[in-house]
């Protein structure tokens, strides 16, 4: 299939439309009519994203498909949260740890159960290689613990934020283990990464059919012009989605203050709206019996959105006026604690039922209900 055939899918236009909407809105005032507008701009632009990061998974496989998306999100992700804490004055002191920790959560807790559920439900028992999802869970809970829980104990500084040294060791050990886990993931252990069948055996990291491109009657991999044009389009797809959420910002914010809500709840639903397009990838990657990539795209999120946005925000901090709030409080302590316990639990085995679904789910639950509430 050519590059002719696709411009016209909706695909495409959608995206451009979104990011019509981004230039339109950016540094305005919206009506709610302009939010609604915008709002229905970034849903196609969070659907858009998943069709062409799918597209580009199904070309290079696994696990580079799922670490373009992870990594294209979080550097996006990265650039909203530096910007809405130049914007934000005082308040957004702790704007980086309230949306990193929430989409810690979202991603350990909320796609890894989504995924697990829907593979049970297919299967029966979700299988998946515990040798990849347990080095990355492991990768996760060591970034959590140097950059989130450390600053609440350390006294160099009074409150729970990291003094510049501190600050600058938890930069360089993020970024270092990250890069570290990336080429174990793609070359030195890439079999750790691939979906196992339920013989046990490493399977191909090529995706199924249902991407929607069927350039080679065989194998149906798109070819490399349409991969790059895919790559091009997810970058634009991405950009209107974080964007536009940064439109629809104030509206949040508005609302959350209005409601009476404590203010780290503006990172959850900062959080919720990034991860979209991850989420719908997992979700359709575990109905496709591909739940190890539906973990990929989850740990690997995680990962990234603590291994590069703790080094951004450490460089940033150096013309960012007020200080930067990193340390975790008891309650999301705990939560982090069990997140990383009953997340070992579940893939040691390399298998899952439904129980162990609900049980991330539940515990997703239970932080954003205390968010809300406190």
């Amino acid at each position: 299939m050519k590059i002719e055939s696709v411009m016209g899918r909706w695909t495409v236009w959608v995206p451009l439309v979104a990011l019509v909407a981004l230039v339109l809105s950016w540094g305005r005032d919206l009506p709610l009519l302009a939010v609604v507008a915008v709002a229905l701009c970034l849903a196609g632009a969070v659907l858009a994203a998943v069709h062409h990061a799918e597209v580009v998974a199904h070309r290079v496989g696994e696990p580079f498909g799922s670490l373009v998306l992870a990594v294209a999100v979080t550097v996006i992700e990265v650039a909203l949260i530096v910007t809405l804490m130049v914007d934000g004055g005082d308040k957004s002191a702790s704007l980086a740890r309230d949306t990193v920790f929430a989409a810690v959560m979202i991603t350990c807790n909320g796609i890894v159960g989504l995924s697990l559920l829907v593979g049970a439900l297919r299967r029966r028992i979700a299988v998946f290689n515990a040798e990849g999802s347990g080095a990355a869970l492991a990768t996760v809970a060591t970034l959590a613990t140097l950059s989130l829980v450390l600053p609440t104990f350390t006294t160099s500084k009074p409150g729970p934020e990291f003094s510049a040294a501190q600050l600058t060791f938890a930069a360089v050990a993020s970024l270092g283990l990250y890069g570290l886990f990336v080429a174990m993931q793609t070359v030195r252990h890439r079999d750790h990464f691939l979906s196992v069948a339920r013989e046990g055996a490493v399977k191909d990291g090529a995706l199924s059919d249902d991407v929607g491109f069927d350039d080679d009657e065989h194998s149906g991999v798109p070819s490399r012009s349409i991969a790059l044009f895919s790559l091009v389009m997810l970058l634009i797809a991405l950009i209107a989605v974080v964007g536009d959420a940064k439109a629809v910002s104030p509206t949040i914010e508005s609302g959350v203050d209005s409601a009476g809500l404590p203010h780290s709840v503006v990172g959850v639903v900062i959080a919720l709206l990034v991860l979209m397009p991850e989420t719908l990838a997992a979700v359709r990657a575990a109905r496709r019996d591909q739940v190890q990539r539906s973990l990929n795209l989850a740990l690997g999120s995680a990962m990234a959105s603590i291994g590069l946005t703790i080094p951004v925000i450490a460089l940033a901090s150096i013309w960012l006026e007020g200080p930067l709030l990193l340390g975790l409080g008891a309650t999301h302590m705990v939560l982090l604690a069990l997140t990383v316990v009953v997340g070992a639990l579940t893939v040691v085995p390399g298998r899952a039922t439904l129980l162990q679904g609900g049980v991330h789910l539940a515990i997703l639950a239970a932080y954003v209900f205390l968010a809300v509430s406190p």
